[in-house]
């Protein structure tokens, strides 16, 4: 472990801090609440069950930051009404900096247009400490579908419309998003089947229990991999590293399938705490992981999944936030989904 990554180097820069004299006392309980912290174990809450793609990102993250801390950083998994569950128990908890939330574009960027009456405020809620990687949505289906392109799926959706079922992590999710505004862009009926979390959905599609599924590269990358599953498309606007052979939704438009022309929607995720943290365990949290999300050991613990890590200033977060909630809802507005 990088040395950057201890505690005594955030020793040093709380230090600096200090300034003349008169700004020491005024900063010195903030100080000594930074210089105590933490005291006991932390909770990074992960919106989804285990073996998904949010828990895929969550678990390298939790272990790194708890080797920076000097404390453990236990993830707790809770799934439900696409990661919004979660999402409030985190913005409900205490303002401490012990419970930590694992958001995503879902719980974050869609969920504030998706649902008539969520239950948080994605910015005002939370504390955001930035973004911590990024994947681009694939398109999957059984290997025994007999679909081999995009065009195959799109022709056989037109000739029965509805027919198709597409599977996703949960009501809200990118793979669900995703999937409505493929389905509208190229001008086809899909029946959307939500699940608890990635796992269930993929167990049910290797089973033939569904046809279609839209979910984040690196959860179904193990099954392309192994030919039990085939990417038809993935959602970014280029081409995944990972699965440098498969087409872009976008590459499927140029091609022919009309409407899909320029199609782009990638899944991220960030971290966030609760509101109003105390300002300096809040930047003490926010520079560790920012230290992690930059280093070589999260990027290799992250493995050839095709998730980039991603980092950069609260500025940029908060700028990059405000657009994705821009986007989104009008994506959402645009494909007139709502949820209760």
């Amino acid at each position: 472990m990088s040395s950057s990554l201890q505690k005594p180097g955030r020793r040093k820069l709380l230090a600096l801090a200090g300034g003349t004299a008169v700004a020491w006392a005024g900063l010195a309980p903030e100080l000594a609440l930074a210089q105590a912290f933490p005291v006991r174990p932390l909770r990074l809450v992960v919106p989804f069950p285990p073996g998904g793609p949010t828990d895929i990102v969550a678990r390298p993250l939790a272990q790194m930051l708890s080797m920076a801390l000097g404390q453990a950083v236990t993830v707790d998994n809770r799934g439900g009404a696409g990661g919004s569950i979660a999402a409030d128990s985190v913005a409900k908890s205490p303002a401490d900096g012990y419970t930590l939330l694992m958001g995503t574009v879902g719980t974050h960027a869609i969920n504030s247009a998706l649902y008539k009456k969520l239950p948080y405020d994605p910015v005002k809620d939370f504390t955001a400490f930035g973004l911590v990687a990024s994947a681009p949505v694939a398109m999957v289906v059984s290997t025994a579908s007999g679909y081999l392109t995009l065009a195959d799926l799109v022709a056989a959706a037109k000739r029965q419309p509805g027919s198709i079922e597409f599977g996703s992590a949960g009501n809200g999710t990118p793979g669900h998003l995703a999937g409505e505004l493929f389905a509208k862009a190229a001008g086809i009926q899909l029946r959307h089947i939500p699940y608890r979390g990635s796992a269930p959905a993929l167990t049910d599609l290797l089973g033939g229990q569904i046809r279609l599924m839209f979910d984040p590269v690196q959860s179904v990358l193990p099954f392309v991999r192994t030919a039990k599953l085939r990417a038809l498309a993935v959602t970014s606007k280029d081409r995944a590293a990972v699965l440098p052979q498969v087409p872009t939704v976008s590459e499927s438009g140029a091609s022919g399938v009309a409407g899909l022309a320029n199609f782009d929607a990638e899944a991220w995720w960030a971290v966030f705490g609760p509101a109003n943290l105390p300002p300096a365990v809040a930047n003490l949290l926010r520079q560790d992981i920012e230290r992690i999300v930059r280093s070589d050991g999260f990027r290799d613990k992250l493995g050839n999944l095709g998730v980039t890590p991603a980092a950069g200033t609260p500025l940029a977060f908060a700028d990059f936030h405000r657009s994705e909630i821009s986007k989104w809802g009008k994506a959402v507005q645009d494909s007139g989904i709502t949820l209760e």
